[in-house]
């Protein structure tokens, strides 16, 4: 089963919790054992499973990966300046795979599922979230 969503975001760098979203579509699914694959269309975006219970984990990240790679420095900014967020995007990756155990995420208690934005804001990303059953 496979479906996508879309997501809005509000700032050129942040992670937005989209476990709710990905929970409904396997709950649709019917599904109760498999894998959940969610994947984030777009060069300047990705996917990461991060600490959900502290805000400042995903400040972190964004903060952590600013450091690692700065805006403005790179060849593709004389493009259109978001080298940074090709590089930021390429690193973290596109997808995550989630075990699917008795109808729910594999997630630990302190677990969410995040769309790492990098060339924000954006009206619309696109993320297929697909199901598939072990059986």
């Amino acid at each position: 089963m496979r479906e996508s969503i879309t997501v809005s975001t509000s700032t050129r760098e942040e992670l937005v919790d989209i476990t709710t979203q990905v929970n409904d579509v396997v709950h649709r699914s019917g599904i109760r054992n498999g894998l959940v694959t969610v994947y984030v269309q777009g060069a300047t975006a990705a996917i990461m499973i991060q600490e959900n219970w502290d805000e400042s984990v995903q400040t972190d990240v964004v903060h952590l990966l600013q450091k690692l790679i700065p805006k403005g420095v790179w060849l593709h900014d004389r493009q259109d300046g978001n080298g940074d967020a090709h590089l930021k995007s390429g690193l973290v990756g596109p997808a995550e795979t989630i075990p699917l155990i008795d109808g729910k995420l594999g997630l630990s208690r302190w677990q969410n599922v995040f769309l790492c934005e990098f060339d924000g804001p954006r009206q619309e990303r696109k993320v297929v979230i697909t199901v598939i059953t072990d059986s």
